[in-house]
């Protein structure tokens, strides 16, 4: 007999007894989006690979371990995307969206590819929403991404969260902080880890970011990245961290986030939940004003952000938070007759056909086993139909929560139906 084949490792099977849960999510993000006035794409799962080399950064962990790339029959380099951001930019230059009014704010969700040791929230495959703003260079746009990711969570129940912020200046006065910084790791190199070790050179900034205690401990006193930001980064901070103190929003400054990608300038910022542990981070993003400019556009601000849908699931049940309503069957038609099979899924039809979800047997079962299987799948309203009421042109009307049953005529179960349906809203 052969090995029964299972899902590839570092992903999962989202079952019907969790995707409402998913689904739920999504529709407020999609209710929050239309009242920040962001319009939704969808965009491919797979990219010329050129697209997140030369975007997120030949230098990252993304990058360099984590992407799954393959060669296609036109013998091109393609990559599954391990983020949106990238895609999002490069839809917006390939389709002329800079001559639209700025800015053109957009958000999608979907599957995102990385390999990464799969651990509690994090997969080789996870889906996130995205949500970024084109165009914009005020800083004003920095406080309303980072409200509209709070506000997603303020809607789905989330609470106790705090901003991390920081900035990662731009290109003038970052080379001051790296050099500072490599000044600073130089002399005690050999004490770091061997990842750290391999960051000295390509990408110093992400030793700051290691979680290893020891690499943590000795870059304690580094310097630190705002005391190097020039004249306009430092006055852009200080704009965002207005607006966000007159928006009420919970925030203090983290000097050690830099974020894992190149594209970043000035805002960066997470989202904490404190349910995960030490993946505690339900959201992360920030500005990439150099971003269209890296994959072969004119110089166009942007900032946005991401959030795992996984992980924000994983917090909501952390903290009892309402997931939404879980989806079921209003009326379950019991044929209890061989011969009223017919009638029962005309019946089961017609329900449909006014909004109403309903179902029937379809597996011979005996009167008893179907009214099992109404009360296992949580039907609220049970019509019955048998020899009896099908000469009587009536069907029996159980309301399964009062346990009341009663006849009614046929052509009066839709009316009754919708004025149920009608009550319960």
């Amino acid at each position: 007999m052969m090995e029964a084949i299972k899902a590839p490792r570092g992903t999962r099977d989202i079952l019907a007894d969790e995707s409402w849960k998913w689904a739920h999510v999504l529709k407020i993000c999609r209710e929050v989006a239309r009242d920040f006035g962001y319009n939704e794409v969808l965009l491919p799962i797979f990219e010329h690979t050129e697209l997140f080399s030369r975007g997120i950064g030949d230098t990252t962990d993304v990058v360099e371990k984590e992407m799954y790339t393959f060669i296609d029959r036109g013998d091109r380099s393609i990559t599954l995307r391990p983020e949106l951001t990238a895609s999002m930019v490069r839809s917006y230059l390939e389709h002329d969206m800079i001559h639209q009014p700025q800015p053109v704010k957009l958000w999608g969700h979907g599957p995102m590819f990385r390999y990464e040791r799969p651990q509690k929230g994090r997969y080789r495959q996870f889906q996130q929403v995205d949500f970024e703003t084109l165009g914009a260079a005020n800083p004003l746009a920095d406080v309303e991404t980072i409200d509209t990711s709070m506000e997603i969570y303020r809607r789905l129940g989330i609470s106790n969260l705090q901003v991390l912020i920081n900035s990662v200046g731009c290109p003038e006065c970052r080379p001051v902080f790296r050099s500072a910084l490599q000044n600073f790791i130089g002399d005690r190199l050999g004490d770091f880890c061997e990842t750290c070790q391999s960051r000295f050179e390509r990408n110093p900034l992400r030793v700051l970011d290691c979680k290893k205690p020891g690499c943590k401990e000795l870059t304690e006193s580094a310097p630190v990245v705002l005391d190097s930001l020039c004249g306009d980064c430092r006055s852009h901070f200080d704009m965002v961290t207005s607006g966000l103190s007159r928006i009420g929003a919970d925030f203090r400054t983290d000097n050690r986030l830099v974020r894992g990608l190149d594209y970043y300038t000035k805002t960066a910022y997470e989202i904490l939940a404190g349910e995960l542990g030490s993946q505690n981070a339900v959201c992360g993003g920030g500005r990439y004003d150099n971003l269209a400019e890296a994959i072969g556009g004119p110089h166009v601000p942007g900032v946005g952000f991401a959030s795992g849908i996984e992980r924000i699931v994983l917090t909501m049940e952390g903290q009892g938070a309402y997931p939404g309503e879980k989806p079921g069957t209003c009326v379950y038609v019991v044929a209890a007759s061989p011969e009223a099979g017919l009638e029962a899924a005309s019946l089961v039809h017609e329900i449909r056909s006014k909004g109403i979800s309903a179902d029937t047997d379809y597996m011979n079962r005996a009167l008893k086993a179907q009214m099992k299987r109404a009360s296992s799948i949580g039907a609220e309203i049970v019509c019955i139909i048998g020899s009896e009421e099908m000469e009587s042109g009536t069907v029996g009307f159980k309301d399964m929560t009062s346990g009341v049953q009663e006849p009614i005529p046929r052509s009066e179960v839709m009316a009754r139906l919708t004025a149920w349906k009608e009550a319960r809203r």
